[in-house]
């Protein structure tokens, strides 16, 4: 194609949505304001998502000086520096009735039931499972170990949270375990503990524990009076020490209803996400684009995010992660034919810097985007470039081709291969240590038990 590139998603076009990319404002304004470092609102943002309004699909030359606009803004408010962290994934289980049809990480919690006839490929881990994970990763050098997992009935808050669950099943109320998506562990082949306990294993041996979603935190309140603060009071007790803003997907209800339908809502996401931050405990945000939403959709999701920031100043990073679609219910039902465009993921990334004026940190995905494109998103905003991972199942199970580990010399490599400046950093960017190559090995030393070895 010539100066324009039509957007590859089209089977958005057949929503009736009420919120429609359409604004009474226009392309160069939204840019100017944006190069004036103005605070943006949701019709720039459209604008500048959509490359002007005015004209069907991405303009390729005014989509670059979006990009360049955002790498300007990345330089003044971070600099040259390039972070990533040492970390883990742990997910603690598959098991999952939620049902949500952007997602192929679920298995049906019934096919893990002790009397279930038939295999499953998914996975439930116990505490003393993932303290040996954790321990291991630890002493290899890592320093954070993040888990997001599926919502297994069986998993609970505590002790008292079980107590309350098994009282409600054996009084029938209102249906016991239907109502409360809860089921006793007996029932299973293998017991997950709960929400503190598997908490508590992770961060036995130093690790920072980056978990609890604000859809895990409304299942560790399920069938109580407890507010979200109780919830990640008692995991912060635990040992947890921050919350990733995952499951915000779209934060607008009309996409909501659609790809996930079984999930919490917008107010109950943000209501969450308000709490881990009232008891102190750092969060991050992020976006999951490139469904069956339209550039309206992506710029109020921006929007709610920076209202989030603007009241509790606990997020450290925003993380727009692009669909995978392939082995998706999304795909499978025809209601999407691909993802997002890579122009529409530069956009993303870009907006994303220029919108969020009070989130220092914007992180470009290489699990989603790979590796050559990973990097190009640090030319088009981005300033962090995710983990080591060890090991990731989510995007895998979804059909991405992308890796499962990330070296510090192929981080080392790949920020310098673009005049950037490698940089190992906490997961709060309290800590950074600036990488000297060199020639020889190189590994982590911020993590507990890091001395510089190689993780793997």
């Amino acid at each position: 194609m010539d100066a324009f590139e039509a957007s590859a998603n089209v089977p958005r076009e057949g929503f009736d949505f009420a919120h429609r990319p359409e604004t009474d404002r226009n392309f160069e304004s939204a840019l100017e304001r944006a190069d004036a470092g103005v605070r943006l609102d949701v019709p720039d943002a459209i604008e500048l998502l959509t490359t002007g309004t005015d004209s069907p699909g991405i303009d390729i030359e005014r989509k670059g000086r979006v990009l360049e606009a955002a790498d300007r803004r990345r330089a003044a408010v971070v600099g040259e520096e390039v972070t990533f962290v040492a970390n883990l994934n742990n997910n603690v289980t598959t098991a999952c009735n939620v049902g949500c049809l952007f997602c192929n990480f679920k298995d049906a919690a019934q096919r893990f039931e002790t009397d279930h006839d038939g295999d499953t490929d998914g996975f439930t881990k116990t505490p003393e499972q993932s303290r040996e994970i954790a321990r291991d990763a630890i002493e290899r050098g890592a320093y954070e170990v993040c888990s997001v997992s599926g919502l297994h009935p069986a998993l609970v808050l505590d002790d008292e949270h079980r107590e309350i669950l098994e009282a409600a099943e054996s009084e029938g109320d209102g249906g016991g375990v239907g109502d409360h998506n809860y089921k006793p562990a007996s029932a299973y082949a293998v017991d997950p503990g709960s929400y503190a306990a598997q908490i508590e294993a992770m961060s036995a041996a130093g690790a920072h524990v980056h978990s609890m979603t604000p859809e895990e935190a409304y299942h560790a309140r399920r069938g109580t009076d407890w507010n979200y603060e109780d919830v990640f009071r008692r995991l912060k007790a635990a040992g947890l020490d921050s919350v990733p803003g995952t499951a915000a997907e779209i934060l607008v209800e009309e996409v909501r209803e659609i790809i996930c339908p079984g999930k919490i809502g917008t107010d109950e996401w943000l209501e969450a996400m308000d709490a881990a931050a009232a008891v102190g405990l750092d969060t991050t945000a992020t976006i999951m684009y490139g469904h069956v939403e339209n550039e309206a959709h992506r710029a109020l999701h921006l929007d709610r995010i920076r209202e989030l920031q603007d009241r509790t100043g606990a997020i450290t990073e925003f993380v727009p992660l692009s669909f995978v679609h392939p082995e998706t219910p999304l795909k499978e039902r025809g209601l999407v034919e691909t993802g997002a465009s890579v122009h529409e993921d530069e956009l993303m990334i870009a907006v994303s810097r220029l919108y969020l004026d009070n989130v220092d940190h914007i992180q470009s995905s290489w699990v989603k985007y790979g590796d050559t494109q990973g990097l190009k998103m640090l030319t088009c905003g981005a300033d962090d470039f995710m983990g080591t991972i060890l090991s990731e199942e989510i995007t895998k199970r979804a059909g991405g081709d992308y890796g499962e580990f990330r070296s510090f010399r192929e981080y080392v490599d790949m920020i310098e291969s673009i005049g950037r400046i490698p940089v190992e950093r906490s997961t709060d960017y309290e800590k950074r240590r600036v990488i000297d190559a060199g020639d020889g090995p190189i590994g982590p030393k911020l993590g507990p038990n890091a001395d510089g070895t190689p993780l793997l």
